[in-house]
């Protein structure tokens, strides 16, 4: 017997739908948890957007729970969907389903809205990426053309044990819509990306070294999103090891 679908909503960390607060209609879920809520403005025109907060929106894929959220740190809720459903179109947006009352089942780790190695990426952006930044910044200012000849050498060349840069770049979406967690990598990608530029440029890094910092923090949080799916022909780029001076490669 097939299973039924489990949903899901991620919140503020308040607890509350971000679009509610937008609409000034706030609902927070962590209030409501084992209780049913009908939404406060329902559109009336199913399923159209009359107001900034028409109806909920919840996912059956963890991580494509972000898709009309965007935020990091959240929570994330187990909800039932009750009465009417619909969806603008079942082809362009299968995992999610909009709903006018909900039962909030319960919250569930937050993690698993950043895919299958939630914990893992979490970790990256929240302990460990600002300061993998700052190292690719400071390398890339002690030598822009030797890094600069790298980064070109990386970008386009390949190997038999590992693809080229720019290609292995191009592999983290598919794989990701495999993985059923592209909102995660959207996500993801963007908070790396700001976490490294904040601290580099806070910093005094050059914007060479800014950008070149940000695109590896990117590639790094999509390998560890991705994880073992790709294997490590597509990680060992992303990686992005053989960028690091002869020193820091050694000791990785």
């Amino acid at each position: 017997m097939r299973k039924p679908r489990v949903y899901y909503i991620a919140t503020l960390p308040d607890g509350t739908i971000q679009d509610s607060v937008t609409a000034h209609v706030p609902v927070n879920l962590a209030d409501h948890v084992g209780q049913v809520i009908d939404h406060p403005t329902p559109c009336k025109n199913k399923w159209y957007d009359e107001t900034a907060f028409s109806y909920f929106r919840a996912y059956h894929q963890c991580g494509e729970v972000l898709q009309d959220f965007w935020q990091w740190p959240a929570r994330l809720f187990i909800v039932e969907p009750l009465g009417e459903t619909g969806n603008w179109s079942p082809h362009h947006y299968r995992y999610r389903l909009l709903a006018h009352r909900i039962r909030v089942v319960e919250e569930t780790d937050a993690w698993q809205a950043l895919g299958p190695h939630g914990r893992e990426v979490d970790q990256l952006l929240t302990q460990d990426l600002a300061d993998h930044a700052s190292r690719w910044a400071r390398d890339y200012d002690a030598d822009p053309t030797g890094t600069e000849r790298q980064i070109k050498f990386w970008r386009l060349t390949g190997a038999r044990e590992c693809n080229s840069g720019m290609n292995a770049e191009m592999w983290v979406g598919p794989f990701a819509r495999d993985a059923r967690c592209s909102a995660a990598l959207q996500t993801v990608q963007r908070l790396a990306t700001d976490t490294a530029i904040d601290r580099t440029r806070a910093e005094g890094a050059s914007r060479g070294a800014q950008h070149y910092a940000a695109r590896r923090a990117e590639n790094l949080a999509s390998a560890v999103l991705i994880g073992e799916r790709m294997g490590e022909y597509h990680l060992r780029p992303l990686r992005g090891t053989d960028l690091d001076p002869a020193p820091a490669r050694a000791a990785a």
